[in-house]
């Protein structure tokens, strides 16, 4: 079955990462639920099967099978992944992103922090989640307003720390409406 037991302590220790985030920026209670469908055997079967320690066994998956079903599993339980958030436009009759909700971009936020920490080890900088986010192409796939404020907030990661962020982050209410133009933090 590959590494089961590598497996469990990296997505354990992402967890744990991504739990004591939520708290700081204001959803501990949801951040104790964030990724517990990775315990189950759809997902931790693949991941242990897959597991690299350097990335996502579901990359590693998906160069392998062309796809990947525990992603396919993962994402569709997941409300902090943009690719939940996709519905069909009641006009144009195309699946299309919708705006998620302040809450899971928050979620969304501390599960990016803590995947970067997790897979970059001691080369991670605060730099390194936005860098990530810039080059990849998630941007695309995201309603605009949910990618310029996810961006918005890892700049301010980049550029103030993670002290000045969370602590910005906090104050924005998990249930506030960004409305037309999205919620950034200003200290």
């Amino acid at each position: 079955m590959g590494h089961p037991f590598k497996h469990f302590c990296t997505i354990s220790h992402h967890r744990h990462l991504v739990i004591s985030y939520c708290f700081r920026v204001g959803i501990g209670f949801q951040g104790l639920f964030h990724d517990l469908s990775k315990y189950g055997a759809k997902e931790f079967c693949a991941g242990a099967k897959y597991y690299q320690g350097t990335r996502s066994p579901t990359e590693a998956e998906r160069e392998t099978l062309g796809y990947s079903a525990a992603w396919m599993h993962h994402k569709g339980r997941n409300k902090h992944h943009f690719e939940y958030w996709v519905d069909v436009n009641s006009k144009s009759k195309q699946y299309e992103p919708v705006r998620m909700p302040i809450r899971f971009v928050k979620e969304m936020f501390c599960d990016r922090i803590a995947a970067s920490r997790t897979y970059q080890g001691k080369k991670y900088t605060n730099a390194y989640p936005l860098s990530y986010f810039l080059k990849g192409s998630a941007r695309k796939k995201m309603h605009p307003d949910t990618a310029n404020l996810l961006e918005g907030w890892l700049r301010m990661l980049a550029e103030k720390g993670e002290k000045e962020t969370f602590r910005c982050l906090k104050k924005i209410p998990n249930d506030l409406s960004y409305g037309t133009h999205p919620v950034i933090c200003l200290p």
